[in-house]
């Protein structure tokens, strides 16, 4: 949170669908006593679990306002989802990055063909859910133009322009200048517009066009006027829609055998992995080619490996972070990483087999830093962890180096208007002793530093044998950490 807080430009996320089938489990304390009572009391009607949509409301809720503070200010964020919680999630967003950033519901064509045992409908496509962080900051790229888009461009007058394609010249919008008549070259006269239309161009203007060669009449010059948009002056890519149909980026058994080739020797049997085709979409028109990705239900890695085929196609400098809790996240996640990097013999896609490139860093979490068990004493962190979390807790930045007791004083961290001071070991002993408290002669020697570098001293330590008054009066802040660590 504290180093990546506001700097990440793409979230993709595919949580949970909650379809009843899945067994997910998260410790998010749903199975409090006041949870229960709370749930028995408000009786919400589902067949299978009473409380599930409770449960995955919970579940989905905090992941969300952290993934939000993690986005930039032009970033946006993705989420696959089906019809099982998707009214839920819609209005769980709209409440978290508020309603006037959504941005788009798209509709995944997730499979290439019906399922003939399904019991009403077929069901063909999932949801992809697009919020910004701020709508007015994103702005959404287009996706590369194709062969077929650039077919319907021709040039049969032999303009000199190069290929152009006709448009319609009327339009719904009322005009007060756009309902005169217009005589073809071919001596049509047409007395106006279609009914309820208006032509999209004064009378002048009109023929200003006509002019310039931009206005077509057909073969025989008495067809209804069109004007040429030329493929030189559109734009150099297609807006995107909001259907994605598979042809385009790809299904879900595309993306099994995408993992097959990956891991021909011991195939991961993952039923809700997304084709990298969709990922590199998602991320092609929602960042530049230096942006961080993130995606925190990381599963078989699609995410890392969208990203590296999208920087080896255009030369870019993105960014991935992947986050995932389950056992499987050395042997496969990070694994499909490590191969698609390198190679993959087994690959048909030359690029792949030759491997996309890119290096990564596998990390787990540390300790955890728990007031409770400091308390106790049952777990003391150790120096540079603590000083880390007292600096964000401080400053809400993380420290990008912490200088071990760069004195003996404990300084440890500076900013423009703070020096930092930790007087402390990861040892009851030294806890409990008069060494880690906070005295007259530490104390005026860090006045003396922080009052040479016209800065402020804030002090962690056990205790101190000064009074606060005192303190202040010599320009340091006092932060005692927890008393029972000492006393035990």
């Amino acid at each position: 949170m504290p180093r990546y807080a506001g700097r990440v430009h793409c979230i993709y996320i595919d949580p949970p669908y909650n379809t009843g089938n899945e067994g997910w489990a998260y410790n998010d304390n749903v199975n409090s006593p006041l949870m229960q009572e709370w749930l028995t009391d408000k009786s919400p009607v589902d067949g299978e679990d009473l409380e599930r949509h409770d449960k995955w409301l919970c579940m989905m809720w905090p992941r969300l306002h952290l993934l939000r503070e993690l986005l930039a200010e032009n970033g946006a964020i993705f989420v696959s989802i089906d019809d099982n919680e998707q009214h839920h999630l819609r209005m769980m967003m709209d409440e978290i990055f508020g309603a006037e950033n959504f941005v788009a519901t798209i509709i995944w064509e997730k499979v290439y063909s019906p399922k003939s045992s399904a019991k009403y409908f077929s069901e063909n496509h999932d949801f992809i859910v697009v919020y910004a962080r701020n709508k007015e900051e994103f702005k959404l790229g287009l996706l590369p133009r194709t062969e077929e888009a650039d077919a319907r461009y021709v040039n049969p007058d032999n303009d000199s322009r190069g290929r152009w394609k006709s448009s319609d010249l009327s339009a719904r919008n009322p005009y007060s200048k756009g309902t005169y008549e217009i005589k073809c070259p071919g001596g049509r006269l047409i007395e106006g517009p279609p009914p309820g239309r208006f032509w999209s161009f004064s009378e002048e203007n009109f023929w200003e066009l006509d002019k310039d060669n931009r206005i077509w009449w057909g073969e025989d010059r008495n067809q209804v006027p069109a004007i040429k948009r030329f493929l030189s002056e559109v734009k150099q890519g297609l807006v995107p829609e909001t259907i994605w149909t598979y042809k385009e980026v790809g299904h879900t058994q595309d993306a099994k055998k995408t993992l097959l080739q990956i891991f021909p020797e011991n195939f991961p049997d993952f039923t809700t992995t997304k084709p990298v085709e969709l990922l590199t979409r998602i991320i092609r028109l929602s960042t530049g080619e230096d942006a961080i990705v993130l995606d925190s239900f990381a599963g078989t890695g699609t995410t890392a490996q969208a990203v590296l085929a999208l920087n080896k196609e255009d030369g870019g400098n993105r960014k991935f972070i992947l986050t995932e809790c389950e056992d499987y996240a050395d042997t496969i996640t990070a694994e499909r990483v490590r191969r698609v990097i390198n190679g993959v013999p087994t690959a048909k896609d030359e690029t792949l087999k030759n491997g996309l490139g890119g290096s990564f860093t596998y990390c787990t979490l540390g300790e955890e830093i728990s007031p409770e068990k400091m308390l106790t004493g049952e777990n003391l962190p150790n120096y540079d962890t603590l000083a880390r979390h007292l600096v964000y807790t401080a400053t809400g930045h993380a420290p990008d180096k912490i200088h071990r007791a760069r004195s003996k004083d404990g300084l440890f961290y500076e900013t423009d208007a703070r020096l930092f001071y930790l007087i402390y070991e990861p040892e009851l002993a030294f806890l409990r002793s008069a060494d880690s408290a906070l005295n007259g002669d530490r104390a005026e020697r860090i006045a003396k530093q922080a009052k040479t570098k016209h800065k402020t001293a804030v002090v962690f330590a056990t205790h101190k044998f000064m009074g606060q008054k005192e303190l202040t009066e010599m320009g340091i802040v006092f932060c005692g950490l927890p008393y029972e660590v000492v006393s035990g």
